[in-house]
C-alpha cells in the first residue's frame, strides 16, 4: 500500500480575512506563502500550511493556472492543535496573556501531555499541545 507522509494543509474558514491573518501572524509569526482575495496561506514550521479562507469564498470551482480546484467551504467553530515543546508551555501561556488572548482551558492528558485551549477571532478552538498528548506524539 502507498504511504501517507503527513497532513500538509489545514483549512479554517473566517469572516474577516485581514483580521484572521493578523491574528495568526502576530501570535505565531507564521510567514505568508500566498495571499489572494479569498485566501491566505501561512507556513507552519516549514512543514505544514494553514489555509485561511473567507467563508463562502470557495463555494464555486476555482480555476488556477495548473487546473481546477473543486468547491469547498466550512462553517462552525472548528478545532486545530499546534505541537509545542513542553519547555515552552509557560512562555506560550505568557504570550497569550500578553496578546490578550483568553485561555479557556488547560488540560493534562492521560499520557502526560498538556494542552492550552483558546479561540481565534472567528471562535475556532485552537490548542497548543505538548508531547505526550497522544501515544504517537
Amino acid at each position: 500500500m502507498p504511504s501517507i507522509q503527513g497532513v500538509l494543509e489545514t483549512a479554517l474558514y473566517v469572516a474577516d480575512l485581514p483580521r484572521a491573518r493578523a491574528f495568526y501572524q502576530t501570535l505565531f509569526g507564521f510567514p505568508e506563502l500566498l495571499a489572494e482575495a479569498r485566501l491566505v496561506a501561512l507556513n507552519v514550521a516549514d512543514q505544514q500550511v494553514l489555509l485561511l479562507f473567507v467563508k463562502g469564498g470557495s463555494t464555486g470551482p476555482n480555476l488556477v493556472p495548473g487546473g481546477l480546484i473543486p468547491p469547498h467551504d466550512g462553517d462552525g467553530r472548528l478545532h486545530l492543535a499546534f505541537a509545542i515543546a513542553a519547555e515552552d508551555l509557560a512562555a506560550w501561556r505568557a504570550k497569550l496573556t500578553a496578546d490578550n488572548v483568553a485561555i479557556e482551558s488547560e488540560v493534562v492528558g492521560g499520557n502526560g501531555g498538556r494542552s492550552l485551549y483558546f479561540r481565534d477571532p472567528d471562535g475556532h478552538l485552537i490548542e497548543l499541545a505538548t508531547q505526550g498528548l497522544w501515544k504517537i506524539y
